[in-house]
């Protein structure tokens, strides 16, 4: 992909720079897609992993019947975070962490769902964060991602080609195929897509819904499964 280079040295530095203004910049157009998320990633009684929690814009949308853990490259962004947090009495936020999306420090398979609102366009290896994100959810569980797509012909097309050789002051990639995400679904049998639509304002963003698949039951459990129905196999 063209552009200039994209590495989380450039990314914390863009975001120390855009952690005072970004609340003002960014809050009005990203509302209805970080809405979205949330209503998608929702599962009170359950664990969300917030990756690349930022400012802590959609942290208040969230039940407080959902336990949140939040993490984000920038310590800048995060104390903004944490004081929303405490302005808000969220008590369903357990905590706020500093973190590559890369190298998640929780365990295989421990949290329910994990939602990155505007993150793809962010991480300088997508499919590698899919890959952290997909080890770290349970089986039956979601990953939900809100992100800019790119345009492949026309006005914005060209719009975003120009932005992308920008990418290292803006701290984001300007240019984002889906084929990133989809070859990467397509190459993960444990991964499904559940849904794709476009959002608000002017289909500028993309919800995607992925679900980690649950392991086939083995036959002892099919047996007993059986069994329990009622069924008799010959």
């Amino acid at each position: 992909m063209a552009g200039a280079s994209l590495d989380n040295r450039a990314v914390e530095a863009a975001y120390a720079r855009w952690a005072p203004v970004y609340d003002v910049v960014f809050t009005a157009v990203m509302a209805p897609g970080r809405r979205a998320a949330v209503a998608a990633a929702e599962r009170p009684g359950g664990v969300v992993l917030d990756v690349g929690v930022g400012t802590g814009l959609e942290l208040p949308m969230f039940s407080p019947r959902t336990t949140v853990i939040g993490v984000d490259l920038s310590e800048p962004m995060l104390r903004r975070a944490k004081a929303r947090v405490e302005r808000g009495a969220l008590s369903g936020v357990a905590g706020l962490l500093v973190m590559d999306a890369t190298r998640l420090a929780f365990p295989d398979a421990s949290v329910d769902v994990v939602v990155a609102p505007y993150v793809m366009t962010v991480v300088p290896d997508p499919a590698r964060t899919l890959d952290e994100f997909a080890r770290v959810v349970k089986p039956g569980g979601e990953i939900v991602l809100v992100n800019h797509i790119g345009a492949e012909t026309g006005l914005r097309a060209r719009a975003e080609a120009w932005l992308a050789r920008r990418s290292a002051s803006l701290g984001w990639r300007p240019e984002f195929p889906w084929a990133l995400i989809g070859d990467w679904i397509a190459a993960r049998p444990d991964m499904d897509l559940v849904e794709r639509r476009a959002l608000p304002p002017a289909s500028l963003f993309t919800l995607v819904r992925i679900r980690r698949t649950p392991p086939p039951p083995q036959s002892g459990a099919r047996e007993n499964a059986a069994r329990e129905a009622g069924v008799v196999e010959a």
